[in-house]
């Protein structure tokens, strides 16, 4: 069945295979993107492009009203890891909540899965300052999931801890777990098959408030 998918972070690399992988499976798409003449190859059979604003909880309504589902594949490389994802995840839930949006699957890191209970890949000795501020930010916002008290049927999918691949072709095929590496998988993960998992958990929801690793 076609459903209305809004997906917040559509220009990018996670984004561009969402919107596509939901237009190839029929469904309608609004890519949300923070200025659209910046996209104008976004656009097309089954996707309007339209402007919005992740971290603000009156526009994420505003543009996410009427829609049965949204993906939110957003991140800032201008501002704190940290204030960006708490802030998004806050107006996601409360912007969401207003229009009537009752899925949500975002999009994760694989740093933040633990290699031992309590220990994350970001904490690793060694793990590059850098990345692992962006990745605390990550963890920022799965704590402010996992914290509110909302009707927001919310997902979390983190792919491995390494570089995706965007030039390797959809294969259809991953695996699942929780909060957890999945060690003994394929050294790469295509964003094509990232976004197979996305929409797979916009069709048919399998996994609920939590974090879902997926893996080659």
């Amino acid at each position: 069945m076609s459903s209305r998918i809004v997906v917040f972070g559509a220009g990018g690399r996670a984004g561009r295979r969402a919107v596509a992988e939901a237009v190839a499976r029929g469904h309608q798409v609004t890519a949300v993107v923070r200025n659209p003449s910046s996209y104008p190859d976004l656009a097309g059979a089954g996707v309007s492009v339209v402007p919005g604003d992740v971290t603000d909880a009156e526009s994420v309504a505003a543009v996410s009203a009427g829609h049965d589902a949204a993906i939110s594949a957003a991140g800032r490389m201008d501002m704190d890891s940290s204030e960006f994802y708490v802030g998004a995840a806050h107006a996601l839930l409360d912007g969401l909540a207003r229009a009537g949006v009752g899925r949500l699957v975002l999009i994760g890191i694989g740093s933040v899965l633990e290699t031992a209970p309590g220990v994350a890949v970001h904490d690793a000795p060694g793990f590059p300052e850098e990345a692992r501020a962006f990745s605390l930010g990550h963890s920022a916002e799965l704590d402010v999931l996992r914290a509110a008290e909302t009707d927001i049927d919310w997902l979390v999918i983190a792919p491995p801890p390494v570089m995706l691949d965007d030039e390797a072709p959809r294969t259809g095929r991953y695996r699942t777990g929780g909060g957890q590496v999945m060690a003994d998988g394929a050294p790469s993960f295509s964003y094509a098959d990232l976004a197979v998992a996305l929409i797979d958990e916009i069709e048919t929801p399998k996994h609920r408030r939590s974090i879902m690793a997926v893996a080659g």
